[in-house]
Formats: structure tokens, C-alpha cells, sequence
């Protein structure tokens, strides 16, 4: 008999085999569409691998970047030129590169460290790696008087070990040209030429603007000397704000001139001064060739003609390319050459630009920075004693009395204190300075500023030109005060007052104490006025005349340090975070593009430096910050550089201001 037992198909998989669940076409369910939150997911999923891909192959370009644009220890050549591109301004200390402002389209300035130059240049003099100097200014905008006159100097070692020194623009400006005239040839395009300016030029006055649109300017202030608030109280300037003025530019001016004349004893810079248009004329219109006429410039020919001339002492990179010298950038031998570190440690705390509340990166001095600096070297016991270089216009009083305070620590611990100033250490800059031991300062150096005043806007009149008027309750005298809207009232005005005299006590004591002179006679030099380094000694504000390495020398004798020493300095250096950013986004090639080349591209740029100034004039009336030390007029002897960040602090609606 047949069996008709249908016998199951044999699994190839053996008994234990696993079922496996095939999904249905078209999808999991019997519809045959898959559930929306499968779809989120897979959506979600494939967005992430999506961005870790793009950010893996960021990060791989970023390294790059970085390391590609990195200054490499490595010459590129065995021996030729230094070539030092002065694009943009020289600094005490460079700010920070603001990628996020070059990505906006935002100003970027191309900044050279002062004591990088300055060392390259005494380095290469010494060096037979380097056959000759390149000062490339033809995109330079310049920097402070003292900054100008180091980099002179290290120039003229340059010259006395038989080095040529070569120079070029297309025109020279009067910084440009303090530093050229240090160089054995200096060039300038047929197009160029040099013209001579001089410190000096105008400002601007808002009171009639103000009148105009209603807006009341609160003044408080003591002292004759308070030209920072003159543009909110007047329409022209003082007479006493004219004297003032012009004393200490005379003396910068007459340093200038002695500085030039040094340098190049043939020139009639005197005579192509006094009459810069007659000269052009007399040269058939041809600025360059004046410049020539009256010794200022030796050669005159393209960017080209200049090149050869290089490589004809320096030699030729490719011979098939004879405009091609043999160059060594400035970044790689500074990379390549890094200073002595050898013998005692005296710490540098460099303080740059205006000093503000809280934190801030280079070119800023924030009082918790700084102050942080100063402790960090005070807690190093290798430290033998702190020299504070002082290149600033002052700012919070805050800030600037955190400072003092940790400079005090460094005297508690009998750390000898010494103060180089630079450029301007005025008011706020001064006040950091009490502290000192020995204050050193070169004759160009702005310094003083020691006074008081405040401004307070409201603007009651100018709403009620449009119809807006306030109103409300008060339960004391001060409440709601100060009223910028309804207006500021006689008991605020007369707090305030009294705060600024406060203040101004405390200051010109300061100063008294650390200068052991008496108060009668600060009073009689502080009032705001603002002094020259040459009369600033004179009148025992400053010790000596000298620069950084005169500090250091005076410091190591005060910690009686027998045998070498070194520098060793405590800022705030460009995290490689915001190196690598401003790579990729190119704000370093944005920086060079910035500077202009020739006679209408630095009128340009002094138009944009003149709506900077304005836009500064209008956030010191407007802004809340703390109270101030600061030298407003200063600022024009300084680099131009990027605004520093609003300090805070209660204190800070009375918008007070030291000057």
C-alpha cells in the first residue's frame, strides 16, 4: 500500500535552524508602507552620519590649514634677504584675529609685533645668513612714535655690520617714511613720492548736533584741562585745550625731525617741509622726483626695478626669473631665531591697548587677565622681579586698580617693580604704574593724563520734540536717577559730582605717594593735561629715559641678579582655535587686502580710521561702563586697532571718565 502522508520539505538548515521573518513587499505592514517614526529615524540617522562626515573632513583640512600656514623654523633659502612686509600697523601686542568679523565683511588689520621686528632685525646683523634688509612699507599704516624709533634703531645695527638696507613704497607718509629713512637706499615708485604731514589735524565738535536734536550732555569734571569733553560741551576747541596740545605735539614733532635728520644728514627735509608744493613744482609736478631734488629718496622705479636690485646683492631664486631674490620672510626667521632664554627670569607683563573690565585677548587689557598674569609671575619662584610694559590710554578704574593690587603682591613678596612705557601710558596706564620702583619712558612717550570728568546724556528735549514725554513716582531724591529719558536731577548731578572729585583725590594721592612729591604739586601737573616723555621727566613723573632693555637691565639690578638674565612674558597669545579659523576663513589674506598702496588708497584709509574714531566718540557718550581712567585724545598717537570690548560695573551709569 502507497502512504499519501505529504512528507515536509527537508530544511537544509537542520532542526535547530532559526525562522527567519521576511518582511512583506512594500513594507512592514500588510499595508505595505513604513510607520512615519521609522522614517523620523532613518531621516535623523542619515543627518548625523551626514554632519560627522562633514565635520570629520573640516577637522582634516583645518589641520592642514594650520600646519601650511604655521611660520616654519626652516629657511627657505640658505642665505638671502630678510624681507619684513610692514602690511598693516606695528603693535605692542596684536589683537586677536576676529574670523567671525572677516566672515561679515568686517575691518581686519594686519598687525607686526614691535619686539619681533625689533629682534629679527639685531639678529640678522649678526647672522651671515642674511646678505641684506628688505623694508617693505608700500602697504604700511603706520604705528607709535617710540614703536618707529626701536625698529630705527635696529635698523642702523643692520647698516653698521655693512649690511645693505633696501626700502620701497610707492609713497611715503610721515611714519613710513621715520622708518625708511634708516635704510641705505630708499626707493620710491614714479607714481609715489614722499610727503611729510606731521602730527596734528581735527576732531570732531557735537554741540550743535546736540542743540539740534536735544540731547543734554551732563558734564562733571575737575581741572582746566578736559579737552576729551570739549566735543559735547563746545563747537571748536579750547584755547587751554590748544596749549595743551600743541606742547606736547611740538615735542613729538621736534623728536621726529631730530630722529630723521639722524638718519639722513644730507637730506633738506627742513626745506621740503616748509614748502612741499613749491618743491613738486619746481619738479615739473613730479612728486617722486622732488623727493629725489631734496635727498629724500635715492632711486625711483617700479616694484619690478627694485626686485632686480635686490637680487643683484642677494641672488637670484631662479635664474629663468631674475625679479626673484633670494628672500627670507620675516614670520621664519623669527620662528627660526626665538630669544635667549638663558640665566634669571624677569617676568614681562605686557599691558596693550585700552583696560577694561573682566577678561580680554591681545590687544586689549582686561583687569582679570593682566592682573592673572602678574599673579602667576608672582607665584613662579623663579621669578626675580616683574617688568610692566605699559601701552595704553587707560580705561576702567576698576581694572586699572585690580592691576595695582596685584602688583602690590609682587611688592609684598620684595619683587622688584619696573614700569617701560611704550607708546602712551596715560591716566589709567599711569595708574598702573604707581606701583613701580623705577619708571622708564623715551622722550616720544605720552604719559600723564592724570585727571577726572564724566558724561551722562539725556534726551527729555528730544523726545518731546516728537511728542514722547516720561512720567512717574519717586520715593527718594534718587530714585529712577539717572533719568535719561525724564532727565537727571540736581541730587544726582551733585552725587555725581562729588564721586568724580573723589575719585580725582584718590588718583593725584596715588601719584603723590609713589612719586614722593606733595599733592600741592601733583595738583599743579595733573589736571588732565597730558605731557611728553622729555617733560614728563622733568617734572618727576617718569625716572629716566630709556626703553625695554634699559627696564630690564634696571630690574635685574634691583633683584641684584649677578650674571644673565632673560625676559620671560606673561600674555595672552592667539589660541590655535582662532589661528586655525582665521585660515580657513581667509581674515589673514583679508588683513593684507586691507592696507592700501599709494596716495588715494591711504586717503581711504584714513577716512574709514576717521569713522572709527567717530564711531568711539559716540559709544563714549552712549555707553553704560564703568568708571573710567582714560586719555581719549591719546588714542591718536596709537595704532589704529579694533574697539575694545564695553567695560561693565555698577559704577558704570554714571559713565565716569578719568582723564
Amino acid at each position: 500500500m502507497t502512504d499519501t502522508t505529504a512528507t515536509p520539505p527537508t530544511d537544509p538548515a537542520g532542526p535547530w535552524a532559526i525562522p527567519v521573518r521576511r518582511p512583506l513587499p512594500g513594507g512592514d505592514k500588510p499595508g505595505g508602507s513604513t510607520s512615519f517614526p521609522r522614517k523620523v529615524w532613518h531621516l535623523l540617522v542619515a543627518i548625523k552620519d551626514g554632519l560627522a562626515l562633514i565635520f570629520l573632513l573640516l577637522f582634516f583640512v583645518a589641520i592642514f590649514a594650520l600646519l601650511a600656514g604655521r611660520p616654519n623654523a626652516s629657511l627657505p633659502v640658505s642665505a638671502g634677504a630678510l624681507v619684513v612686509d610692514f602690511d598693516g600697523i606695528v603693535s605692542e601686542q596684536p589683537s586677536d584675529v576676529d574670523p567671525l568679523a572677516a566672515l561679515s565683511g568686517g575691518d581686519q588689520l594686519k598687525e607686526l609685533r614691535t619686539r619681533d621686528v625689533v629682534h629679527a632685525l639685531e639678529t640678522a646683523a649678526t647672522d651671515k645668513r642674511v646678505t641684506s634688509v628688505v623694508l617693505d612699507l608700500d602697504r604700511f599704516l603706520g604705528g607709535g612714535q617710540v614703536s618707529l624709533a626701536e625698529i630705527g634703531a635696529a635698523v642702523d645695527k643692520v647698516r653698521a655690520a655693512k649690511k645693505p638696507v633696501l626700502a620701497f613704497a610707492t609713497a611715503y607718509t610721515t611714519d613710513s617714511y621715520q622708518v625708511a629713512a634708516h635704510a641705505s637706499e630708499i626707493w620710491s615708485d614714479a607714481v609715489g613720492g614722499v610727503a611729510i604731514a606731521g602730527p596734528g589735524g581735527s576732531r570732531l565738535y557735537y554741540k550743535g548736533l546736540m542743540d539740534k536734536l536735544g540731547i543734554t550732555a551732563h558734564i562733571y569734571r575737575v581741572g582746566t584741562f578736559k579737552s576729551a569733553v570739549e566735543p559735547f560741551l563746545r563747537s571748536d576747541q579750547s584755547p587751554e585745550a590748544k596749549e595743551a596740545d600743541l606742547a606736547y605735539a611740538g615735542v613729538l614733532w621736534e623728536n621726529w625731525l631730530t630722529d630723521v635728520k639722524k638718519a639722513r644728514p644730507a637730506a633738506k627735509i627742513d626745506a621740503f617741509i616748509a614748502d612741499t608744493a613749491g618743491a613738486v613744482k619746481a619738479a615739473g609736478n613730479d612728486l617722486s622726483k622732488a623727493g629725489v631734488d631734496a635727498g629724500l629718496i635715492d632711486k625711483v622705479g617700479s616694484r619690478m626695478a627694485f626686485s632686480e636690485r635686490v637680487a643683484e646683492i642677494s641672488g637670484v631664486y631662479d635664474d629663468s626669473r631674475p625679479w626673484e631674490y633670494n628672500a627670507i620672510p620675516l614670520e621664519n626667521w623669527v620662528a627660526a631665531n626665538p630669544p635667549q632664554d638663558k640665566g634669571a627670569a624677569i617676568a614681562v607683563v605686557p599691558v596693550v591697548g585700552e583696560i577694561v573690565d573682566g577678561e580680554a585677548g591681545g590687544g586689549s587689557a582686561g583687569g582679570d587677565t593682566i592682573a592673572d598674569h602678574i599673579l602667576d609671575a608672582v607665584a613662579d619662584s623663579s621669578t626675580k622681579a616683574i617688568v610692566l610694559r605699559v601701552d595704553s590710554p587707560g580705561g576702567s578704574v576698576l581694572a586699572s586698580e585690580q592691576i595695582r593690587q596685584a602688583l602690590l603682591q609682587a611688592k609684598a613678596k620684595k619683587l622688584p617693580v619696573v614700569v617701560s612705557m611704550a607708546n602712551v601710558a596715560a591716566s589709567g596706564g599711569y595708574w598702573i604704574s604707581t606701583p613701580a620702583d623705577r619708571i622708564f619712558a623715551e622722550p616720544e612717550t605720552i604719559t600723564g593724563s592724570i585727571g577726572v570728568f564724566g558724561i551722562i546724556p539725556s534726551f527729555d528735549q528730544a523726545l518731546a520734540k516728537i511728542g514722547v514725554n516720561a512720567d512717574g513716582i519717586a520715593t527718594t531724591p534718587l530714585s529712577g536717577q539717572p533719568d535719561v529719558f525724564g532727565g537727571v536731577n540736581d541730587e544726582f548731578n551733585a552725587l555725581a559730582q562729588a564721586s568724580v572729585e573723589d575719585i580725582y583725590a584718590r588718583f593725584t594721592g596715588l601719584v603723590a605717594k609713589s612719586r614722593k612729591q606733595p599733592i600741592e604739586k601733583i595738583r599743579t601737573i595733573a589736571e588732565g593735561r597730558v605731557w611728553a616723555g622729555g617733560t614728563a621727566r622733568q617734572i618727576g613723573l617718569v625716572d629716566q629715559f630709556g626703553g625695554l632693555p634699559d627696564a630690564l637691565a634696571a630690574a635685574a639690578k634691583l633683584a641684584k641678579i649677578d650674571g644673565a638674565y632673560h625676559a620671560k612674558y606673561y600674555e595672552e597669545e592667539p589660541s590655535e582655535l582662532s589661528k586655525m579659523l582665521a585660515s580657513l576663513t581667509g581674515a589673514e589674506q583679508d588683513q593684507q587686502a586691507m592696507a592700501p598702496r599709494g596716495w588715494f588708497g591711504i586717503a581711504a584709509m584714513n577716512r574709514q580710521l576717521t569713522e572709527r574714531r567717530l564711531a568711539q566718540d559716540l559709544t563714549m557718550l552712549t555707553r553704560a561702563g564703568s568708571v573710567q581712567a582714560s586719555c581719549l585724545d591719546c588714542r591718536a598717537f596709537l595704532p589704529a586697532a579694533p574697539r575694545a570690548p564695553e567695560a561693565k560695573g555698577w559704577l558704570g551709569a554714571l559713565a565716569l571718565l578719568l582723564k
